[in-house]
């Protein structure tokens, strides 16, 4: 996982940013199938 997408996670889940975890789920699971699984 890359590190600025950490990063955002782990600030959305300090601030409780249901919208934005949703987001940065969203993002991760379309770089991974674009990306390969590793």
């Amino acid at each position: 996982m890359p590190s600025w997408l950490i990063k955002q996670l782990m600030h959305a889940f300090y601030t409780k940013d249901r919208r934005q975890i949703l987001l940065l789920n969203h993002c991760w699971f379309h770089y991974r199938l674009n990306h390969g699984n590793s």
